[in-house]
């Protein structure tokens, strides 16, 4: 019998056995960018994910005397020297014809992982339980995603895995401090959008050791948000995570602790650098490596001009969705603590709930717009950008009545789409912008609205989300990454490919449907494809 929760003896095993590791930059410098620059692969994350066939520093000196120059050498000699990860999931063929919750449930064990332990020289994080990925180029766990996915898992029968992947996260914060946006090397210098709390929620365990490990481990995670606190100095307001407010409040805002361009997007984050004119580099690149911890990597939200990714300037913006996520963490310590007769925990973290949520209040809401607001701390001012984050105080419970009916006014008039829930208004090219809509802010928008007994306007946008959904799938037989909601077709924009899969809207997906019976999106059903879907599918 598999047990469902490791023992804490082995999470410390792991933990002891994992020193932190270096990145692929780090490890093969000159080869390394050599490599990326020359976009030897199309996707720069294919190099930083091959596994090395012998000591980074044989490799090194190979290189230095093989010299190779060319884009079809560099090619060649990585290929001699390393094994690159195969291609694509293995997901169900579409001609299986099987309805949208069958569909997701054969895919769980196609994306399972077992328990990692990586090849040497592996930029793969050694992990100690098996878990879910989120498909296509996404080979690991991903810090957000993995709530969502986990949604879906609940209703679907698989609590075993729940717990498997929250052992996973817990011997990550023990071995690095905080759970990395992914499960590599090269994403340890951030972390993602704290759900860490909100995935606790999802287990079943009762086992008082069980829950004062979590509770640790939740607790760290937390201060490594907080730790920026330690160095805010009269001059300068901000450090690392954290934002001294005009008040004196402390709020959060995205950052990485590295400035230099990202190993799996080093050619596009050099060019996005040169084309910042004026602006130091390393600051460029630390405001990408923050917009990509944001998950909405990228968006108007981040960007100056509102239009141009030279522009970012993440760590200059005091966002509602990660302080909203901050408050539930604080609450969930607090829950915890009092549940294991810790009364001081309790107390300590309830008073840090209540000042964060006031905070929220005077920065973040603008009652004269409808709508929560990210909040550019530099110039001391509310960003003009509306999106779907104004609806993260709902799904955590922050929000009072009066201002939850405001945020639906506006999410009605102005983010509801055909398909969907639009990410933004704003059309720039970056895919956490319209037209595309995602399944994690349809789940936020239709649980938070919900919550406020705005249950019509949430059960409206699962119906066109689900209908996208479904349509796309008839026409692709495949569940993806993004949509567009306007046209209720596959998304686009980005970095990469449109990626199928995919973890996070298999989870939202079976969720919905577990709550919401729509016509015309059935499970089970056998679905006739028709002559317009064909000829979408066609190469």
């Amino acid at each position: 019998m598999i047990r469902r929760l490791l023992p804490i003896a082995a999470l410390l095993c792991v933990a002891a056995a994992d020193p932190q590791p270096q990145s692929p930059a780090q490890l093969f410098g000159p080869l390394f960018d050599a490599v990326q620059m020359a976009q030897v692969f199309p996707d720069g994350k294919t190099f930083v994910d091959a596994v090395p066939k012998e000591a980074p520093a044989a490799i090194l000196a190979a290189y230095r005397k093989a010299k190779p120059k060319s884009r079809e050498a560099l090619k060649a000699f990585v290929e001699a020297h390393f094994t690159l990860a195969a291609q694509g999931n293995g997901a169900p063929a579409p001609q299986q014809k099987l309805g949208l919750r069958a569909h997701v449930q054969a895919l769980w064990p196609v994306l399972s992982r077992p328990a990692l332990a990586p090849e040497r020289g592996s930029s793969a994080l050694a992990l100690p339980a098996p878990y879910v990925v989120p498909g296509g180029r996404f080979r690991e766990i991903y810090y957000w995603d993995s709530y969502f996915t986990m949604l879906g898992l609940k209703v679907d029968g698989q609590q075993a895995m729940i717990d498997h992947m929250l052992d996973d996260f817990v011997s990550m914060v023990q071995r690095y401090g905080h759970i990395p946006n992914g499960t590599r090397s090269y994403y340890l210098s951030r972390s993602q959008p704290p759900f860490f709390a909100l995935m606790l929620d999802l287990s079943d365990a009762r086992d008082p050791a069980v829950l004062r490990t979590r509770l640790a481990a939740l607790r760290s995670e937390y201060e490594y948000w907080m730790r920026g606190g330690g160095c805010i100095t009269a001059s300068q307001p901000a450090c690392e995570h954290v934002v001294r407010m005009a008040d004196g409040s402390l709020l959060n805002r995205y950052w990485d602790a590295r400035e230099t361009p990202r190993d799996e997007s080093y050619r596009e984050d050099v060019a996005t650098a040169k084309a910042a004119a004026g602006r130091p580099l390393t600051a460029v690149y630390r405001d990408l490596r923050a917009g990509a911890e944001s998950g909405w990597d990228y968006s108007s939200r981040w960007l100056a001009d509102g239009r141009t990714l030279a522009t970012v300037h993440t760590t200059d913006i005091v966002p509602v969705d990660l302080n909203s996520l901050l408050l539930a963490a604080e609450r969930g310590i607090a829950q915890r603590c009092a549940a294991l007769a810790d009364p001081d925990c309790a107390a300590d973290f309830a008073r840090r709930a209540a000042q964060r949520r006031k905070a929220i209040d005077t920065y973040l809401w603008r009652a004269a717009e409808q709508r929560y607001a990210d909040y550019d701390w530099r110039a001391q001012q509310a960003t003009p950008v509306l999106s779907a984050a104004t609806l993260f105080p709902l799904f955590v419970g922050a929000a009072s009545a009066e201002q939850a009916a405001a945020v639906a006014a506006t999410v009605r008039a102005k983010l509801v789409a055909p398909g969907g829930l639009r990410t933004t208004g704003n059309r720039t090219g970056q895919q956490w912008d319209t037209p595309n809509g995602w399944a994690p802010l349809q789940w936020v928008a239709i649980d938070g609205l919900a919550a406020y007994g705005h249950r019509d306007l949430g059960d409206e946008i699962a119906r066109r989300w689900l209908t996208t959904v479904d349509r796309a799938y008839r026409a692709t037989g495949k569940m993806l990454e993004k949509y567009d909601v306007e046209e209720q077709v596959p998304g686009g924009g980005g970095e990469y490919p449109l990626q199928d899969g995919f973890g996070w809207t298999n989870g939202v997906t079976s969720a919905l449907l577990n709550l919401h019976h729509q016509p015309g999106v059935l499970e089970g059903a056998e679905h006739e494809t028709r002559p317009e879907e064909q000829a979408a599918a066609a190469p």
